[in-house]
């Protein structure tokens, strides 16, 4: 089947109340969905990690190289999208926009073959996966000491194994966090850290060192994407695992990371790295390096099933005589479309997700929900 258009929907929602991170703020919700449609009628959806609009911008320059292609052929058009900008985008924003036509062209070959896209990606290894808690952002205003705490305890009484904390402020101040959220939670619950780069590698490794007693389950993104020499001088001086690949993009950047043992939970996000074709070499890759893979989920539902599909499939990393099952992330931060996009909402049962098993993603989205919610 020929692809006839390519359409983007840029969607954006103020926040009841804005939140923080190490770096940065926001006062909104954003995110680039990518429809494609082939002859007949038939659609396909995508989603683009990163700043929207620009995630738009691009995904309008391929349109000349979409329009006639076969459908089907995801391959081939992924190759052919990054070999011709390839000398301007092997990295960033090219990147996360090939990564939401590549979803909706699985999208589009699942609901075409009459198949979710695990089963035509080489058929499940689970049916459901175990996810974790992501929040415990900043407020403009309040102790952290208390409303974070509080919130992990929620969490922990929705029936999540595990929470993953925000920190990368201050050394001292954060360890006493990560003390406060761990007696909250309890000896037997999951506790991760992501400090979304900002520490530098002396004072991640002080953290790391720190905390060291506090049963871990790995640092994220410690110090800046681009120093690998830091995450490994972070790996080596401290003991908790070192986690990240939110920011690095495609088989060959992941390549970089896995022969320099850089890192020992890779994260990609599918909508950033190259999409589900990508992901699933990249895990393939990490497969052989024996290095964990536990993607990095943020955005809408369509990311999330997304995720979910790569997730049925991933090959169990490292090898080991009990495998050891991936995680997915479940964002809890405040987001008014994650869910309103879907006619039927993803949610999660005393911590565990079930993998959609419709056609394609799986997924039904909500044309009224996102009108509501596009911008001009």
């Amino acid at each position: 089947m020929r692809i006839v258009d390519v359409r983007t929907h840029v969607l954006e929602a103020e926040l009841d109340e804005p939140f923080g991170w190490s770096f940065d703020s926001t006062t909104k919700r954003g995110s680039c969905l990518v429809e494609i449609e082939v002859e007949g009628g038939l659609v396909g959806w995508g989603e683009c990690f990163g700043p929207a609009r620009l995630n738009a911008a691009v995904v309008a320059a391929f349109g000349k190289h979409l329009i006639g292609a076969d459908a089907m052929a995801h391959d081939a058009i992924w190759l052919t999208l990054y070999n011709r900008f390839r000398d301007q985008g092997q990295k960033g924003l090219v990147v996360t926009a090939i990564s939401g036509v590549d979803i909706a062209l699985w999208d589009l070959k699942g609901k075409i073959l009459g198949r979710p896209v695990h089963q035509i990606m080489g058929g499940p290894l689970r049916s459901r996966v175990q996810a974790y808690a992501t929040g415990t952002y900043r407020r403009g205003s309040g102790d952290p000491m208390e409303y974070i705490v509080d919130e992990v305890r929620g969490y922990v009484d929705q029936g999540f194994e595990a929470v993953k904390l925000k920190i990368g402020f201050n050394v001292a101040e954060d360890a006493a966090l990560i003390r406060a959220v761990r007696a909250a939670i309890g000896k037997d619950k999951g506790l991760m850290l992501d400090a979304n780069h900002g520490y530098d590698a002396l004072e991640a490794i002080a953290l790391g060192q720190a905390v060291a007693d506090q049963d871990i389950g790995w640092f994220e993104e410690p110090v800046v994407p681009d120093d690998l020499a830091s995450y490994r001088e972070v790996r080596q001086r401290q003991p908790i695992p070192v986690a990240g690949g939110e920011c690095e993009f495609t088989r060959w950047g992941f390549l970089n990371v896995l022969t320099t043992r850089s890192i020992d939970i890779l994260q990609p996000d599918t909508c950033a790295a190259g999409g589900l074709s990508e992901c699933k070499k990249i895990a393939d890759m990490a497969a052989a390096f024996g290095v964990r893979y536990v993607p990095h989920v943020w955005g809408t539902g369509i990311g999330l099933a997304a995720a979910l599909q790569l997730l049925a499939v991933l090959p169990h990393t490292p090898p080991r005589h009990t495998p050891r099952e991936p995680l997915l992330e479940f964002d809890r931060s405040e987001h008014p479309f994650r869910q309103a996009v879907l006619a039927s909402p993803i949610e999660h049962k005393n911590g565990w997700v079930d993998v959609p098993a419709g056609p394609g993603l799986g997924i039904e989205v909500d044309r009224t929900a996102i009108q509501r919610f596009t911008v001009a």
